[in-house]
């Protein structure tokens, strides 16, 4: 009996995390906080799956795509990221960096890495505080995780572009296409 309370209990923590998770705030709503464009990009520093500590300024001089995500071999989490992986080349050539982060740990981001040959860095933020900073903290109760947003930061560490409504099937080829306004409007 105790163990079918047990089972309910964690299914209704659940199914409110679940329902809080989709009744939160989207799109430009006044209620995210973190930065916008135009802003700096705040620093960070993170390890990666090996153990390597990056910092905003190791990309000055690039464009950097930082994207947030909750959970490493989720579905959505899989999703975005291999079309990051298949997309890589293009973002490459456009002179920028794909950087994801989320709240798993550094074994969790090598298997996912290593499973989906994902040809980019993941960096772990387990207290959150990158991840906060950037207005893409989750937490209800116990429950953390990064909201999906990514942030094409400028070769100079302003943020060039906010996405807040992330669909992962779309989301590299709409980075693309940012990336090359936003190259094209620089040049210009």
């Amino acid at each position: 009996m105790r163990m079918l309370v047990t089972i309910g209990l964690i299914g209704l923590v659940l199914v409110i995390a679940v329902g809080a998770w989709a009744l939160w705030p989207r799109g430009g709503q006044a209620s995210h906080s973190g930065p916008r464009a135009g802003d700096p990009a705040p620093d960070f520093e993170l390890s990666d799956a090996n153990g390597r500590v990056h910092r905003l300024s190791d990309y000055r001089g690039h464009w950097l795509v930082l994207y947030f995500y909750p959970k490493d071999d989720t579905p959505g989490c899989t999703t975005e990221a291999c079309h990051f992986r298949d997309d890589i080349a293009a973002i490459q050539a456009l002179g920028a960096r794909v950087v994801g982060v989320s709240l798993d740990d550094a074994d969790s981001h090598r298997a996912f890495s290593v499973k989906y040959h994902l040809p980019f860095t993941l960096l772990s933020d387990p207290d959150g505080k990158t991840v906060a900073a950037y207005g893409s903290l989750f937490k209800l109760g116990p429950i953390a995780m990064a909201k999906r947003h990514t942030f094409i930061v400028d070769p100079e560490g302003r943020i060039a572009k906010v996405y807040r409504d992330v669909v992962p099937k779309e989301h590299a080829s709409r980075i693309i296409a940012e990336l090359k306004r936003l190259q094209a409007g620089a040049s210009g």
